[in-house]
């Protein structure tokens, strides 16, 4: 049977040729295709049909950097929505439009926009077309239409910045694949994955540089420190390897994020530095395996502002609710630099160490394949159980504490070394 599916190559030869193509993106995620082009060919006719075939909202997708140059906040300081699709104030061309919301009018603001001789002069605040702020990794970094729509317009070697609509049923559902399907044909259109091309992407960018390699020898046993340098962002993350791991199947990983309190400090608000520890000690017992540090603290957030999420906690927030009252995501952590460097160092399929489906599938979406999930789990302490049934119970996190309970004995003996530690 006949795949539905383009490949990226036959994609992007339309792309470049001023058409339209399909994009979906994961059944696990919003499950929809996006018509999507080149902003620098947008037509009034091309935004006809988006408006009259497509029925989405048509959006304008956007580098960073051009967001920055044309003075294009964010529309939320608090970003709620499930996917964090990143909004900026929407937008209209300061001069040569009527009412902004014809297809003449939005095609010629997006070619304001779009236009590298603009300026935020040109623009207006608000308007009738919606900017989208990519991440700067594209597709490696964030796995959304925004991110697909703008690595196509580079990758056929025009202007970074795409426009994209998504594609919805006479009736006014969202169109799935096997929609999808008969609507290309309909159409005469090519239909890709963002999972192709984040495929597409690994196989022909790199993100990471891997900078130096050196032995370390640590209270858990001797590793090779691996550090790599991001190219998107410049930060550091380190690998700790055991053994010989390049092309070996069922390498057992952790994925550790780093945590400056838990891991270095002993903090109990946490229970990262114990499943540091623990994971180190089963990598060594097993006498092979990765342990991937990676500079994401605070779940993505930064150390300040954990420590602000800290004061919060204290007045009776969880970690999510105090996440979101300072305007922060939940979890802001991307797996994309880590699956790429363990797939640097030579993996393919693993056995993580983690309680955390998400990390599972943020890896397995950038094409890693993970054979199993080992569990690494710590008794809880009175100052951590209120955040491990947050991550169980409202980040999905798959813990078995005895349902979190701390009996009074516990309880008990937690206080008296509480009280011991700080007298001493």
């Amino acid at each position: 049977m006949k795949s539905p599916f383009a490949t990226v190559e036959e994609a992007l030869d339309e792309i470049r040729a001023g058409r339209m193509v399909v994009v979906c993106d994961d059944e696990d995620r919003e499950n929809e295709g996006d018509l999507t082009m080149a902003a620098q060919f947008a037509t009034p006719e091309a935004i006809n049909f988006m408006a009259k075939e497509g029925r989405g909202l048509i959006c304008l997708a956007l580098t960073p950097e051009r967001c920055d140059e044309l003075g294009l906040d964010l529309m939320a300081a608090k970003n709620e929505s499930p996917y964090e699709t990143a909004f900026t104030v929407s937008v209209e061309a300061r001069d040569g439009i009527t009412t902004g919301i014809s297809a003449a009018d939005r095609a010629r603001t997006i070619q304001v926009a779009v236009d590298p001789e603009s300026a935020p002069r040109d623009l207006v605040q608000p308007g009738h077309v919606f900017p989208l702020k990519a991440k700067p990794g594209g597709v490696l970094e964030r796995t959304g239409q925004t991110e697909a729509a703008v690595d196509l317009a580079r990758l056929a070697g025009l202007n970074p910045a795409g426009v994209i609509c998504e594609v919805m049923n006479d009736d006014g559902t969202m169109a799935r694949v096997d929609d999808l399907e008969r609507y290309c044909a309909r159409h005469n259109l090519k239909m890709i994955t963002v999972a192709d091309l984040i495929a597409y992407r690994r196989k022909h960018d790199k993100l990471v540089e891997r900078v130096v390699e050196t032995r370390l020898p640590t209270g858990f046993g001797e590793f090779t420190a691996v550090g790599y340098r991001s190219l998107v962002d410049g930060k550091h993350h380190v690998a700790l390897v055991k053994g010989e791991v390049a092309g070996r199947s069922d390498v057992l990983v952790r994925v550790h994020s780093e945590c400056l309190t838990g891991d270095v400090f002993h903090s109990l608000r946490c229970d990262c530095g114990e499943q540091l520890e623990s994971a180190l000690s089963m990598i060594e017992r097993e006498g092979s395996g990765v342990l991937l540090y990676l500079a994401q603290e605070g779940r993505g957030i930064g150390l300040l502002n954990k420590l602000r999420a800290y004061n919060l906690q204290d007045q009776g927030m969880d970690t999510v609710d105090a996440n979101l009252e300072l305007g922060l995501p939940v979890d802001l952590r991307d797996y994309g630099i880590g699956a790429q460097i363990l797939v640097d160092l030579g993996l393919s399929s693993i056995r993580i160490l983690t309680n955390n489906p998400k990390k599972i599938r943020g890896l397995e979406g950038y094409g890693l394949s993970v054979v199993a999930q080992v569990p690494i789990e710590h008794a809880p302490n009175p100052h951590n159980e209120a955040y491990l049934r947050a991550k169980r119970d409202r980040m999905g996190h798959t813990l078995h504490h005895q349902g979190l309970a701390l009996d009074e004995e516990m309880v008990h003996e937690e206080a008296v070394h509480d009280r011991e530690r700080r007298a001493s």
